[in-house]
């Protein structure tokens, strides 16, 4: 019997491992495979390609890409065009987008399967492999594979390769509001990436249901999918930030959003390279796009919407598993008719008694709490010990697998331990009060998160292992694995994702996840008599993995520190200044900012996650060209004032950044284009950001209340500060890179217009 639970328990860590394995597919060399199927090798060599250098809009690479991506559709024979305008999208972004667009012609006269993904690389030291040169590769090669087998589809195949999406989604919103092909699309596959690794996640965007798009998602047969109706739920909470995000609120375009998360501490830096990018994750996406590709150019496009939901999850071997939100309440109601039934039939035989079931709720809250509070605090403990990491604005480390491995290693040490102080409760009595924990959640996402609503297909093995240890003395331990399955297999992965996906601040889902995970498999591990010694095993590897994580803690050249430096040089009050928004100083930028570095008076230019300059210091007055300002209308119409402002460049510029004083704008236009009311009402002090192309002009246009004081601030940046003939900046260590998400090597000048 011994022999058999150790067996067991082997076979349950092969579960947990096969959870996460079963995912992606493998990769091996294809470059030589058939031309009519889809090869990653083929993909690499456009990532390659088109991730040489930074190309964000206005950069000189950003062309270049252009270039390249419409030569190669141009290659496979198809007629490609292209879309130029301005655009603000909804964050108040101007830029002038370039789309790419290429239109195979289908058999039929239905709606049109639309390709997506973006060319631009975000500023302004990204490569783009990841983000998302992935994405428009694996559509290259996609569609040159499918145009390799000479099938006429039924419909239009699209493909869309949009510009400006890091700054807005700009190209995006060019496309559907102004391009005559917009209406024609039925549904949108894009292709994105927030990492350089890691499984590809489904999700849909839909103004609807997404019953009809989850059946023909299955029909479509993809080898493997990575979708849960949890992640889509969330996702439609959220402000939602891709290209199909446009579509679905713009256009009413149905879509399906392929993402890969992984290697978060990548993303949007220097080291979104093509070395970096995971073989295997190019080839999940591939894996998405076939199959889809040819289901959808010969489904019909115009009858997708639906009016009714789906719970879905992924498993291994069943790839994909759904059922009608119809089903939730007649689920859950079985489950609650189960545990009274099992609670009167324990009772009855006297496996249950009320004491021990009340005892038994005392583990469950140690474990709840004490792995609770340790998650929630991981990132203040993390960056108290290491400062340097609270420099990594993503959040995640370089060395956050080996954290979230720590964190899961010391939830498992005080779930063991907890459960072996208490071993002499017997494990039916043990099983309540997780079942009843459980009941809770899923009665609470029934009401709140119908998307999580799949927890209560394991909360029935649960049931099922509470009935077995109520009718057998020494149940098999392989039925209470076989049990366990589903739990293993539907949330190992989610102990994973949360942390990764949104950083180690959210370590705290990890430490609850295992925790209840551990609840599930309560029926088995409460039947090994090791408990204790599984216990010190996992306090053991806690302390294994947390001094590897020590030794990894360190910035190298293989982990590099993001850093960041600015020159700053206000007109208004002609002072200049040395500034960073880095917690840590290397002794790169340290140099500039010495001993008398300071905190900042004010805030100065807008960013990603609201990050804000750490430290500033003196400077040397540099002969920065201040842009030129020609007011070109100021006049009264009835109760408002009208003024039209024109500031070109006097140097070579990327960036302006508006700001007004607390005022409300009756309208307001950039370079023609009028920016939204609702944009106004809740921008706060930022009026716009342009993203300058060729060192364009911006035109303002603005209406307010002719008895208010208007002022305009203007933040004009360049990022050339490490390459500027009038600094002697010294090249950045091999052991940095820019940080991402703000302004960085940059020259920026400040200056206010009053209109009194």
């Amino acid at each position: 019997m011994k022999f058999s639970r150790t067996l067991a328990l082997i076979l349950l860590f092969l579960a947990v491992y096969w959870s996460f394995k079963s995912l992606m597919p493998s990769y091996s060399p294809d470059m030589d495979i058939s031309p009519e199927t889809f090869s990653t090798d083929r993909a690499l060599e456009h990532v390659k390609q088109l991730s040489k250098e930074p190309h964000a809009v206005g950069f000189p690479g950003h062309v270049r890409a252009k270039d390249y991506i419409i030569s190669e559709l141009n290659k496979m024979g198809l007629t490609t065009t292209v879309q130029e305008g301005y655009t603000a999208g909804d964050w108040g972004n101007l830029s002038k987008a370039t789309n790419i667009l290429a239109r195979i012609v289908g058999s039929g006269n239905g709606k049109a399967l639309l390709l997506l993904s973006h060319y631009d690389s975000n500023p302004h030291s990204s490569y783009g492999a990841s983000d998302a040169a992935s994405g428009v590769a694996t559509i290259l090669e996609g569609i040159r594979a499918f145009l390799s087998q000479n099938k006429t589809p039924k419909s239009d195949i699209i493909i869309l390769i949009t510009d400006a999406e890091e700054l807005g989604l700009n190209g995006a919103d060019l496309f559907v509001n102004r391009h005559p092909w917009a209406k024609d699309v039925g549904l949108a596959l894009n292709f994105e990436a927030r990492g350089s690794g890691g499984p590809s996640y489904m999700l849909i965007e839909t103004n609807r249901g997404n019953a009809k798009l989850i059946k023909e998602f299955k029909e479509a047969n993809p080898a493997y999918p990575v979708a849960n109706s949890l992640a889509y739920s969330i996702y439609k909470m959220l402000p939602n930030d891709t290209d199909l995000t446009v579509f679905r609120e713009d256009g009413d375009i149905e879509g399906f959003n392929f993402a890969f998360i992984d290697d978060h501490f990548d993303y949007h830096t220097a080291l979104d390279n093509y070395e970096r990018l995971d073989r295997r994750t190019l080839a999940h996406q591939g894996s998405y796009l076939m199959p889809l590709l040819t289901h959808f150019s010969n489904a019909d496009l115009d009858n997708l919407k639906s009016l009714s939901d789906e719970v879905y999850y992924n498993l291994p071997f069943y790839k994909m598993v759904s059922y009608p939100f119809e089903w939730i309440w007649p689920m859950f109601g079985i489950a609650v008719l189960a545990f009274v039934l099992l609670l009167f039939s324990g009772l009855k035989k006297k496996k249950l008694n009320t004491a021990s079931i009340f005892r038994g709720f005392v583990p469950v809250l140690i474990t709840l709490v004490v792995n609770g509070l340790a998650g929630y605090f991981c990132w203040t403990i993390i960056t108290w010990w290491y400062p340097g990491f609270k420099d990594m604005l993503h959040g995640f480390t370089y060395n956050g697998h080996l954290y979230i491995v720590v964190y899961v290693m010391f939830s498992l040490f005080v779930c063991f331990y907890t459960y072996h102080k208490f071993r002499k409760i017997s494990t039916p009595n043990l099983l309540v009060a997780p079942i009843f924990i459980w009941l809770i959640i899923c009665g609470l996402v029934a009401h709140y998160l119908k998307g999580a609503s799949f927890f209560m297909v394991p909360l029935f093995g649960l049931l099922a292992g509470l009935m077995v240890t109520i009718n057998q003395e020494k149940p098999n331990p392989f039925l209470m694995v076989f049990l366990a399955l589903p739990a293993v297999l539907i949330y190992s992965p989610f102990i994973k994702m949360f942390p990764v996906g949104l950083g180690l601040k959210m370590m705290v889902a990890a430490t609850l996840s295992t925790t209840l995970l551990f609840f599930l498999v309560l029926p088995f591990f409460g039947q090994l008599k090791s408990k204790g010694r599984l216990a010190y095993l996992f306090l053991f590897l806690f302390f294994a993995f947390g001094i590897t994580s020590h030794i990894q803690s360190e910035f190298n050249e293989e982990r590099p520190k993001p850093s960041s430096l600015l020159y700053v040089y206000n007109d208004d009050n002609k002072t200049s200044q040395w500034a960073t928004y880095d917690n840590v100083l290397m002794d790169w930028n340290g140099q500039f900012l010495g001993e008398d570095k300071r905190q900042p008076e004010a805030e100065t230019i807008s960013s990603k996650y609201r990050t804000n300059l750490n430290y500033v210091a003196d400077a040397p007055k540099k002969e920065i060209p201040m842009p030129y300002i020609d007011t070109v209308l100021d006049t009264i119409i009835g109760h408002n004032r009208v003024i039209e402002v024109c500031i070109s460049p006097r140097r070579d510029v990327n960036r302006l950044e508006v700001f007004t004083n607390p005022i409300k704008l009756g309208k307001a236009k950039v370079n023609r284009i009028e920016l939204p009311s609702y944009f106004l009402e809740n921008r706060k002090n930022r009026l716009v950001t342009h993203y300058i192309t060729d060192n364009n002009f911006t035109e303002l246009q603005l209406e307010f209340p002719k008895d208010s004081v208007l002022e305009l601030t203007l933040y004009e940046a360049s990022n050339n500060l490490l390459t500027h003939p009038d600094f002697s900046i010294p090249e950045r260590p091999k052991n940095s890179i820019p940080m991402p998400f703000v302004l960085n090597d940059a020259i920026l000048t400040i200056k206010t217009l009053r209109f009194e």
